[in-house]
Order: structure tokens, then sequence, then C-alpha cells
């Protein structure tokens, strides 16, 4: 049909410096956004969205629950929403041409009887989805469905056939993973072909206020709404609390366009106009203007890594890649933003506020990529955690929609920090960086009362994990003493590098706090009273007293001293259990899923690569003296763990881009164990997925010369290296320093079938 003919012209090759290929491919050919999409979470669905953008628009097609939004194997639609984020969902809309019905219904359902809803059914052999576009044709609402996105603004497209009357809804009431109440919501018409409102709505994590703007291509004929069971016509306004929403009505010749803009914002009526006007005015109603300009913003941030391989390795980096970029900007395109107390703030130009899910183990996958190829990201993310520092005076794990979330307890976000400042990555006050990480390190934390789930900043339990070296298990779960420790040691290589020595001292020492869980004779961490006695009737293998996982996957947990922990545990103990737990792993391909939510009752689960604390495991070897078992057990993961369908994409809970970065990073033959805090960053190796790679350094704060992975003799078999070099110098041992690969070159790895035994010990 004609209008799929402008996805052709997306996909045709952007070419620039970093996209030149011999490949008839484009990289965005490479992107499956329906991979993983069954049994997946809210955030991780076919939406059209540009990198970082506030909105993710797609389809919702799930009833609410745990988990709902998108879900790939059914056929049906409820409708479109704007807003796909943690713990923040807002603004739905969708066409209908079937007989009135302000009720959106169970799309679990077929049924199109009286009370059945507005959902329609979907042909699903038309659903289509590229990085900044979804379509589909829709069974009941009798159109075709096609949308784009700018980074404040949604662009609808729905092509009907010739009806007498077909209707676009707009509902406040979006059903999602954490679904918001709708505390207040306002639509009024400014003519008849503009709406404005807003919806205020209570999540999880607080009050928050979605304004919208919408414009339409062609006048509607009235302005109608409901608000609960009431419905009315011709009305001058729709205002209301819990389900509110709007219709418009129009006549249809066959195939008529009804389009809309919809522009977005957190701050008020004014931000979400402007932000239509900046992103969307430009364009008028080229639909494919805006596609192609979404598409071009992706392949421009997909092509900074080049790799060559097999196809379908190709098709899992690119999708991973993708899904590795989607965080959100939450700051409006004049650099206001409100803050969790709904203050309004000015960003200096150029300046931007992210949010998102957890920076929970981001350190092992997000952060490193970033450090490499989009420096402007975490730069930005640094200059959001000391604007969150200078206006509520903590830096924060997990800024949902810039509410101070407690997620996961703990301040991952000063590994990102500190790695920055390592990393030469520096546009901001690197004075006012120290005294936010020195003051998350030295005060005691503390939880506000926002939301039904609260708001964390800061060690919760600093003052006991300070006096007695650890997090008394009645006070809280024991992966807290292994995290604060972390934490602790990032504080510490800041300290060093400043020349903070007390600091340093201080915050080093509380760094080997691990050491006070980990069981003098079993040799696993293991859960502690205040009064110093150990758990009875532990079992390793439960996960009360864990974090999503349990004793024997936390036992590895310490990611700033494995060697001090090889040591503790003894280093024939230490590959003995690790190969034991790899082994029994891999009927579960390397997953967990007891543990993908809080988990008391035992299973007998080792590697869960599914859930974060563990996504480190087969790096260890490279610290035990049998790094061939790394590059073994790392390739394998690669290749059983991650796939390319729509049911299987990642066992476990993917995190707004955790695992997809985790892909990208171990399939070039890298990762950091630390996170890179230290005043020398170093990159473990291991075995590539393909047989070359081409990572075009980000040049804004390196070199910007490539660098180049080459790995002779790759094959499924030949994963074994059998030597190395950096620039014509022998590596002996797997490890190459991140101002070596920022700086340009070229790594050669030698492989085989079999491990070499001796190099890299």
């Amino acid at each position: 049909m004609r209008n799929f003919l402008f996805l052709l012209l997306i996909l045709l090759p952007i070419h620039g410096n970093c996209s030149q290929r011999k490949s008839s491919k484009s990289i965005l050919d490479y992107v499956d956004l329906f991979v993983g999409t069954s049994n997946s979470r809210w955030m991780l669905g076919p939406y059209a969205s540009v990198p970082y953008g506030m909105v993710q628009l797609g389809p919702d097609n799930q009833d609410g629950e745990w988990m709902a939004g998108y879900e790939y194997s059914f056929a049906s639609v409820r409708g479109f929403s704007h807003i796909h984020a943690y713990a923040h969902a807002g603004l739905l809309i969708m066409p209908a041409a079937q007989d009135f019905t302000h009720y959106g219904g169970s799309v679990s359902s077929a049924y199109r009887g009286a009370g059945a809803g507005y959902h329609s059914r979907m042909l699903k052999n038309t659903e289509k989805a590229y990085p900044g576009y979804y379509g589909c044709e829709l069974y009941d609402a009798e159109c075709k469905a096609e949308m784009t996105a700018t980074t404040h603004c949604g662009f609808h497209r729905y092509t009907f056939h010739e009806k007498d009357n077909v209707r676009i809804l707009l509902s406040s009431l979006v059903v999602s993973e954490y679904t918001p109440s709708v505390v207040e919501a306002h639509f009024e018409p400014k003519n008849n072909k503009q709406v404005e409102g807003y919806a205020r709505m209570r999540g999880i994590y607080g009050d928050y206020t979605l304004y919208f703007a919408i414009e339409f291509n062609k006048p509607f004929k009235d302005f109608n709404g409901w608000v609960g069971d009431k419905v009315f016509s011709n009305a001058d306004s729709i205002h209301g609390k819990d389900d509110v929403g709007v219709f418009v009505n129009y006549a249809t010749r066959e195939g008529e366009e009804i389009m809309l803009k919809v522009g977005l914002s957190l701050v008020d009526l004014d931000g979400a106009r402007n932000n239509l006007r900046q992103e969307l005015a430009a364009t008028g109603w080229d639909f494919e203007a805006v596609a192609r300009q979404a598409a071009e913003e992706w392949e421009k941030r997909l092509s900074s890594i080049e790799v060559y391989g097999e196809e379908r390795d190709k098709k899992k980096f690119y999708t991973n890649f993708y899904r590795a970029i989607c965080k959100q900007t939450w700051s409006d395109c004049d650099g206001r933003y409100r803050d969790t107390y709904g203050k309004i703030h000015q960003l200096p130009q150029g300046q931007k506020m992210y949010g998102g899910d957890a920076f929970w183990n981001t350190y092992w996958n997000v952060n490193t990529l970033l450090s490499l190829v989009h420096t402007d990201l975490m730069n930005g993310w640094v200059q959001t955690q000391l604007e969150l520092y200078r206006t509520f005076g903590w830096t924060n794990n997990g800024p949902t929609g810039l509410k101070m979330s407690g997620i996961m307890d703990v301040t991952h976000e000063i590994a990102l920090m500190v790695a920055a400042y390592q990393k030469g990555i520096r546009d901001y006050d690197v004075e006012k960086l120290y005294e936010a990480v020195s003051h998350n390190s030295k005060e005691q934390g503390k939880r506000f009362g926002f939301g039904g789930m609260g708001c964390l900043s800061g060690m919760e339990y600093l003052n006991v994990y300070d006096s007695l070296g650890y997090v008394p298990y009645e006070m809280n779960q024991a992966s807290r003493t292994l995290d604060y420790a972390f934490t602790d040691y990032c504080a510490a290589q800041l300290a060093k590098s400043f020349g903070k020595e007390a600091d340093y001292k201080l915050f080093l020492k509380r760094s080997g706090n691990w050491k006070n869980q980990l069981h003098p004779e079993l040799k696993y961490q293991m859960p502690r009273s205040a009064d110093g006695s150990w758990r009875t009737n532990f079992n390793k293998f439960s996960g009360e007293g864990w974090v999503e996982g349990n004793s024997w996957q936390y036992t590895w947990y310490v990611p700033h001293d494995v060697p001090g922990l090889v040591e503790a545990i003894g280093r024939d103990t230490f590959n003995c259990r690790l190969v034991e737990g790899f082994e029994k792993s891999r009927k579960h391909k390397f997953a967990a899923h007891a543990f993908d939510r809080y988990q008391p009752v035992p299973f007998e689960y080792y590697i869960n690569h599914g859930n974060e604390a563990n996504m480190q495991a087969s790096f260890l070897f490279n610290y035990s003296g049998k790094p061939w078992l790394t590059q073994k057990y790392s390739r394998e993961i690669l290749d059983v763990f991650y796939g390319d369908t729509p049911y299987e994409g990642w066992g476990g809970d993917e995190d707004e881009g955790q695992m997809g970065a985790w892909f990208v990073i171990a399939s070039m033959g890298l990762f950091e164990m630390d996170g890179g805090v230290t005043s020398e960053p170093q990159f473990d190796l291991s075995s590539p997925l393909f047989d070359k790679v081409v990572i075009h350094i980000d040049p804004r704060y390196h070199g910007g010369k490539p660098f180049v992975i080459k790995a002779i003799n790759n094959s499924p078999q030949n994963v074994y290296i059998q030597s190395a070099t950096l620039n014509g110098t022998p590596l002996q041992k797997p490890k190459i320093k991140f101002k070596d690969v920022v700086a340009g070159g070229t790594l050669i790895l030698k492989m085989g079938p079999k491990p070499n035994t001796h190099w890299g010990v």
C-alpha cells in the first residue's frame, strides 16, 4: 500500500563517515523492534520514538497487571499511548468506527457485542515497526494506524475507508504496568482543529501532571466527552477525575487521512505548545518527513559501531544496541523542568534533564557503552544528577520522570558519575561533583513520603553499616552491604583522584565491608543479625535476604575486589563452584525466572544473567587464572541467553537497556568489572562474537579515531583466544586500558577451537 512506500525510503542507507558499509543493507534493517516483546515489561515494545525521547508512542493491548503494556501474541489494541517509561504513562489515543462506546474493554477478549469496548482487533500480518515508526491495520476500527515521534511529540496518521461517522478518542486513563490514577483531567477545544488540556496523575512515586497540545489536520464535526459513565455531547470542555476522555467525529472519504500532532510537557501548557511548535511546525503535515527524521537520528546513534559477521548476530547486535538507548528526556525544549516537588526550574542553554529506570548495576553495561560512543548522554546524566543535587540535596538512582524514586534502594548513579570523571567526560562543575559524591557517602540517607513506594536518597542504613560493618538482615536485605561497599569504592577512587587523602582512606576501608558477610567456613555471603550471629537454616539458593537473587549469586558480587574474593574463597573452590554453576545453568539458558521478582522460596538456580546482580559472572574467570573459561561462557551467553524472536529476546528483566547494552559490550569482547571508576580504567577481554568490530570513538571528549577489533579465524567453534596484539605489541594479560581504546588503534585476537591455557594467566 502507498502508505508503506515511505518505509522503503527510511530504510535506504543514510551515508556518513560512520556508516559506509559494503552491505546493501542499512543498519536499521538489522533492528527488530518485536524481539522480546512477548512477556515483556511496559517499557519494552514496538514504540515509535527517537533516542532518549520523552515520547514512546505505540500500542497497548493488555489489561492492567504486572508487565502490562504491549504483548506480541495478542492481536488486539486498546489504544496508542504516548509514554511508556518506568512508572509513568500518559494520554491514549484510539480511532474507532464501530458503535460508540467510551469504555476501552478487555483486550483479552475478541467479543464484539454490547459493552465490548472501543478496542479493536488487529490484522497481525500488517503490523510493522522500525526505529521511529509503528503501523498496523485495525479490523474493527476499519483504518490503518501509523505513528512516528520526536523527543516531546507524537504524530498520528489514521487512514479510513469511506464512512459516515468515525471518531478519534482521547483518554487520560492509561492501563499500564503501574497504572496511575487520574486525580484530575481537563480537555478543551481551542477551535475545531485544536484540543488542549492536562491530566494530573498519581503514580507510585507521587503526582505528576502531563500537559498536552493537540492539532488535527482537518476540522472535526463536534467535540464530546465522558467522565466515568456520563457522556457529554457538544461540550465546551470536559473536566473530571478517574476515567476522563473526549472524542471527535468525522465523515471520511475512501483513503482519507486524519492526522494528529501531539505536543507533551511535564511543565505546563506553554511548554506543550512550544514543544509542538519547535519540533513539528517546520514539517507541517509531512508524516514521512518526520518518520525519516526519526530514522536518521537512530541511524546516527547506531552507526557509531560497525560489526562484521553472521547476519543473525548482526540483527541481535543492532536490536540490543537500539534497546540500550531508551531512557527519556523530561525537560522541555526551552530547558524548563519541574522537580520532584513540582517547582519549575530553568536549565542553562543546551542542558537537558534525563530520567528512567534505575541505574542498578548499569556500570556493567549502559555506562560503558555511553562512555565510548555516546559521551553527550553520559555527560548529560552527570549534569542531571548535579541538578538534582542542587535543587533537592541528593542525587538519585532512578529519577523516574524526575521523580526521586527509591527503586532498588541503591545509589549506583555514583558509579556513573565517578566513571564519567575518570574517563575525562567533564563538562560540568567537577568540584560540585565531588561534593555530591562525598555527601552521598557521608550523610545518612533519607526516605521521603512521595507516592506509594516512597523516595529514597542516599544510603538509608549508612549509620549501622558504618558501625557494624554490614546491614543486619532484620533491618534490610543483606545485599545492601555489598551495594554500599561498591559505592564506597567508587567514592574512594574519586577521592584519590582529587587528592582527598582522609576521604580516600575512609571510603576505601568501608569498601572492604563485603568481607564481614562472607561466612568464614562456608565461604558464601550470608545474612547476619545485628548481634553478629549468622542466619540459621541457611540455604544458598533462597532469595530471602537478597534483592532479586540468592546467596550463591550474590557471593560473586564484589566487582571492586574480585582478587580479594578469589583469595578469600580459595582459587580452586572459586573456580569449581563457578564452573558448576555455569554447567548446571545451561539447561535454563543461564536465566532464573524465579528471581525476576523477590523470591524467598529456595530454587536450585545458579547463574542468572536475567537479572543485574549476576551479569558479571562469566568474566570472573579472568581473575581466577582461567581466562579461557571467560571466553567460553561469555560467548555461550551471547549465543544462548539472547534470542532474536518476539518470544525469546531477553530471559529476564531488560530494564531499559541493561541487557541490551551488555550484549553490545560483551559481543565486542569487552567488559568493565568495576565500571571504569578508577583513575586508569581497564577493560577485561573475552571472545568477540564478530570477525571485525569498528568502534567510532566519540570525538566530543576523546580523539575520535576508530578502534578496530579483529578476531582472526573466528567461528562458533573457535571461541578461544590464542594470542593478542594491540597496535602490533603482544598482550600477555586479558586486559586493555580504556585510554588505549579511546585513543584509537587495532586489537587483533587470534582465535582457535581449544583453550590456550598459557595466554592471559
